[in-house]
């Protein structure tokens, strides 16, 4: 499956895509506030999670490339929420960018198609996602997709060490009904 946006291509993982995924997570400013891939290994183990997700759920993490160019900008999509939290089950929405696509709206534009597939193909009720607190510029995304914080759902996160200043994370919400409103 592909999606298009008026920049973007949002589609299914290739070989090709394998050596931009992991130069793009070795980054440093990239993985700031999320857990580090790495490896190559490790970075090829997460694409083929995602192709899998794909093949059992019907939804995973796509590839965004720029439509006019084919550049590889990053992923973005959905998938459901693997561990125990007073939330799950969900599924939750993400987005990990190049350090060259940040700042215009690539991430907003590619998580807004993934929340209309979410919502209008698949028939979800409710779409979630998180971030460290630290981590405002995944935050802003969040509300500007019309996503509300919900702090009585904030959590730690049992994936990430206890001590790490990443484990509190800050939940978002957005329901189903408040996207068919937000989006006429």
């Amino acid at each position: 499956m592909t999606i298009q946006t008026d920049r973007l291509t949002l589609r299914a993982w290739r070989d090709e895509d394998r050596a931009p995924f992991a130069a793009m997570s070795a980054d440093p400013d990239v993985m700031r506030y999320l857990r580090a891939l790495p490896t190559r290994q490790a970075c090829d183990q997460w694409i083929d999670f995602q192709i899998k997700h794909f093949a059992e759920h019907g939804f995973g993490f796509w590839v965004v490339e720029d439509r006019a160019t084919g550049a590889f900008l990053g992923a973005t999509g959905l998938f459901k929420v693997f561990f125990d939290a007073p939330f799950t089950p969900a599924v939750e929405i993400g987005w990990r960018l190049a350090r060259a696509a940040w700042g215009r709206g690539i991430a907003t534009e590619a998580a807004r198609a993934s929340l209309a597939f979410g919502f209008d193909t698949l028939g979800l009720d409710e779409i979630i996602a998180y971030a460290a607190p630290a981590n405002q510029a995944s935050q802003n995304v969040m509300r500007k997709l019309g996503m509300i914080r919900d702090e009585a759902s904030d959590f730690d996160h049992p994936r990430v060490e206890a001590d790490s200043p990443l484990r509190r994370q800050a939940m978002y919400r957005l329901p189903r009904a408040v996207w068919a409103n937000a989006s006429r």
